[in-house]
């Protein structure tokens, strides 16, 4: 069988996880699937092409090529067939945990000092022989008849490192910084991912505090809380978006963050006092209560 033929009864998605080195194929045309972690990221593309769209670019990774995603970045994923061939790719996870225990072991005194300018997008890095090596090594795990042992991922993912802090110094001030968060501030936070689904403890996180904090930061700037602001702006900015005429409801209501259209539909008429289908091409609402 041609190796970029479907199999007969062979999912469209194949995903295996071997001590946070996950190995993925794809059969059907394209894969997409939003991307948030606490931890950094390697991915390597063998086959096919993935983009990273952060909301403002979109980056291409193609065939041979890997790309480093920093920790707590909010990006969309898109894995596809390229040039006939299925999207089948690599991708290594480092944690905290792993990150201190390989800083220990490296003997380093102290920590870097933190980058927020080098932490802000992703980045394909350069084809080093140390990375063309580490991932020509596991190709034979795309096959899930073949189970590579624990200890032995373990030293890939050690490998991956050692692999990419070779790529570029500045690597190793940031990945050995542990330091907390940076403090950044909430409403800029909020006003670039209101579409995106948060828990408390991810908004505290990513803006750099504790949940305790966030949640007296927050009452100092809203009268409303966090969750129901997330709804408000959401259909605000769904109002927005109506009104241009470009768009369905269901669309729109998937833009800014809702998964069910009756649920926005509803919130929608209590917000302003009219249906959203009413809205396309019309002229300005009353602000309604805004209380949601």
């Amino acid at each position: 069988m041609n190796r970029n033929e479907t199999p007969r009864n062979t999912p469209l998605e194949m995903l295996f996880n071997y001590n946070d080195i996950f190995f993925s194929f794809f059969y059907d045309d394209a894969h997409g699937c939003v991307h948030r972690s606490h931890d950094y990221a390697l991915n390597h593309v063998y086959t096919g092409e993935m983009l990273l769209d952060n909301g403002q670019e979109v980056l291409r990774v193609g065939k041979g090529e890997s790309v480093f995603i920093p920790r707590d970045h909010h990006i969309t994923l898109y894995k596809r067939p390229a040039d006939g061939e299925r999207y089948c790719g690599i991708f290594m996870r480092f944690t905290r945990p792993f990150l201190r225990e390989m800083f220990t072991r490296r003997g380093c005194r102290t920590a870097g000092a933190p980058q927020p300018e080098a932490r802000s997008e992703a980045v394909v890095l350069p084809r080093t022989p140390e990375l063309e090596s580490l991932f020509t090594s596991m190709t034979p795990y795309f096959d899930p008849q073949v189970k590579p042992s624990e200890e032995f991922m373990q030293l890939k993912l050690q490998e991956g490192l050692l692999a990419l802090l070779h790529a570029g110094r500045h690597f190793e001030r940031m990945l050995f910084d542990f330091n907390q968060p940076w403090k950044i501030d909430i409403m800029e936070f909020l006003e670039q991912n209101y579409m995106y689904e948060f828990s408390l403890d991810e908004l505290a996180h990513y803006t750099g505090r504790s949940l305790a904090t966030f949640k007296r930061d927050f009452r100092k700037i809203s009268d409303l809380p966090p969750e129901k602001w997330l709804i408000r702006r959401r259909l605000e900015a769904a109002r927005e978006r109506l009104r241009e005429g470009d768009a369905t409801v269901m669309e729109v209501a998937a833009e800014v963050g809702f998964r069910n259209t009756s649920h926005f539909s509803t919130a929608f008429k209590r917000q302003f006092g009219v249906a959203p289908t009413s809205v396309r091409n019309s002229g300005p609402l009353p602000k309604g209560d805004m209380s949601c």
